[in-house]
């Protein structure tokens, strides 16, 4: 029987933060995830009392933090925007370190698939700086996986020499944007992975992540307005979740499984599927 602990996303729920954690402690998941980039939840708007209380608040309820989100929207391609932007994921780190997780997952944007790309060493400068303070730290930032194969995303971690820039594995977004079998993912990138999203969709039209990202400026007008992919309810999708909790049982992997659900009508219902659904593949294996 695999162990791995689940978690969900707290935006996940469409309810008050405080809310939210209760139903999620209801549903009987073990661990939450919290966007920290803008709002109350900002390091510069969420003070050190603030953030002892809400964790006081989620330790009440039997949870802790898997991770926090700490996804700025923007990558890290431009190199006018770097600096503000890595400042900011320090800052968005150490308020993971107060609430007492090790975790900021993130997107850096589409690494390219030639090293020569002029955007290829921008972002490998950019996550070197992430990766050295997070190592100054016992931390990790993780890279989220979708916008390239695992296959391109571990030569450029390769490339940084840390583990401080890790791999957030998403099987979905694989699945949804490049077609990469996520089994297969597991694999190739078993040496970074220290958190996960479980997350289930389908590919409907094969496109360029250049595109879907908007890592390009403008977006070509006849790749505008597309629908690309899907999300759907976890189980009903294109990850095969037997043999992806396989592979990560194989790896060793013992972090998070942590649901997210950006879409659909009725949310709490969708989590409670999702967490059933990876309860029974566990106990099945």
């Amino acid at each position: 029987m695999y162990q791995f602990p689940i978690g969900a996303i707290v935006e996940s729920f469409k309810q008050e933060t405080h809310e939210a954690i209760k139903t999620a402690a209801a549903i009987g998941v073990q661990g939450l995830q919290l966007y920290c980039t803008k709002g109350g939840h900002s390091p510069e708007n969420f003070g050190k009392e603030e953030r002892r209380q809400l964790l006081d608040f989620v330790k009440s309820h039997g949870l802790c933090f898997s991770a926090l989100c700490g996804d700025l929207g923007r990558g890290f391609g431009n190199p006018e925007l770097n600096p503000g932007l890595i400042e900011k994921s320090k800052r968005i780190i150490d308020l993971a370190k107060d609430l007492e997780t090790d975790i900021v997952t993130t997107h850096i944007g589409v690494v390219p698939s030639d090293p020569n790309h002029p955007r290829y060493q921008i972002m490998q400068e950019a996550c070197y700086s992430l990766a050295q303070y997070a190592d100054s730290i016992g931390a990790h930032f993780a890279v989220e996986t979708g916008p390239e194969t695992a296959a391109t995303l571990k030569a450029f971690l390769d490339s940084l020499g840390s583990k401080g820039v890790a791999v957030n594995l998403d099987p979905a977004n694989l699945c949804m944007v490049t077609g990469d079998d996520p089994v297969q993912a597991v694999y190739t990138l078993k040496d970074y992975i220290v958190h996960t999203h479980a997350k289930d969709g389908n590919l409907l039209v094969k496109g360029n992540p250049e595109y879907i990202y908007k890592a390009v400026h403008p977006v070509p007008e006849e790749f505008q307005g597309i629908r690309y992919f899907e999300e759907v309810p976890l189980g009903s999708g294109s990850v095969p979740f037997p043999a992806y909790l396989k592979a990560l049982e194989d790896i060793g992997y013992r972090g998070y499984l942590t649901i997210e659900r950006e879409c659909g009508a009725d949310p709490v219902a969708d989590i409670k599927t999702a967490y059933d659904h990876l309860m029974t593949v566990m106990a099945e294996n």
